[in-house]
């Protein structure tokens, strides 16, 4: 049987730990697929476009990883790819706790849905993507926690 990992979030922006975190677990899975998820209700700061041209950017050379946008709930999705797992990063304490319970949650939607949790590297464990938007919002230089060049994609990106 294929190992097939969903590694599933809003990845607005995808940071260095998420690329971390995809990298180490591709040595255990076959394929990681990145889901992008889109909730309707949220507002992005990054759009979709963005953010699935910077990811695959990212992973040009990594040959069983690939990114896809979904909506609705992650089990779900997990299924529709045939992912058997589900590979999150955890930073802290706090992480575990939200990890821990979605995780129970999923394997009680999707029988067989095992969730893999990924110790952060230390080196990465400060960064999320909350903080890098905010300092990017007020101006500030995000390029060491970002896997590929924020202001060339932004640069290609049609303006509407």
């Amino acid at each position: 049987m294929k190992r097939i990992a969903l590694f599933p979030g809003s990845f607005d922006p995808f940071t260095k730990g998420h690329e971390d975190i995809v990298r180490r677990g591709s040595r255990f899975f076959d394929e990681i697929v990145i889901g992008i998820g889109h909730n309707s209700q949220k507002q992005r700061f990054f759009s979709l476009e963005l953010m699935l041209a910077c990811i695959n950017t990212t992973f040009t050379n990594t040959p069983n990883v690939r990114v896809e946008v979904f909506q609705g709930l992650t089990a779900s999705f997990a299924e529709k790819v045939g992912a058997n797992f589900l590979l999150r990063g955890l930073r802290n304490t706090t992480d575990f706790e939200y990890e821990n319970t979605i995780a129970q949650v999923n394997s009680n939607l999707v029988e067989g849905l095992e969730t893999v949790l990924l110790i952060t590297t230390p080196r990465h464990a400060y960064i999320s993507s909350t903080i890098v938007r905010d300092i990017y919002r007020y101006g500030g230089n995000v390029d060491k926690y970002l896997p590929y060049n924020l202001a060339a994609h932004l640069a290609a990106q049609p303006q509407v």
